[in-house]
């Protein structure tokens, strides 16, 4: 417990039902939810710049915020902050991480209200 940086074990336990709860809201599409969705691509790989504006452009409500860093001369990492139905939310991340030239992609949804 104290590894993981709790003062004491009520704190941990408060924590773990927290992340629970979370979990099992996350399962019904039609709850609102707030996350990000993190992912590594090569800009050069084909069309996957465009690919990846198109969608964006076509979830823009879903998406608070983007912030795009160049790692290197081919890798970028890039976040999008998403807000909205967690169905829909799950549906762009899915629809991003499936592109090819996406090297890794994961999604952190939390509800929008804790």
């Amino acid at each position: 417990i104290k590894k993981e940086g709790y003062s004491n074990r009520s704190e941990a336990i408060r924590d773990t039902i927290r992340k629970k709860i979370i979990l099992e809201r996350n399962k019904d599409p039609d709850a609102k939810g707030i996350g990000t969705l993190t992912m590594i691509y090569d800009h050069h790989s084909g069309n996957l710049t465009n690919q990846l504006l198109n969608l964006q452009h076509d979830h823009h409500s879903d998406i608070l915020s983007t912030t795009h860093i160049h790692i290197d001369h081919h890798n970028c990492l890039e976040v999008l902050v998403l807000k909205g139905k967690i169905g829909n939310i799950q549906k762009l991340a899915d629809n991003i991480k499936a592109l090819k030239g996406i090297k890794y992609g994961e999604l952190v949804i939390t509800k929008g209200s804790l």
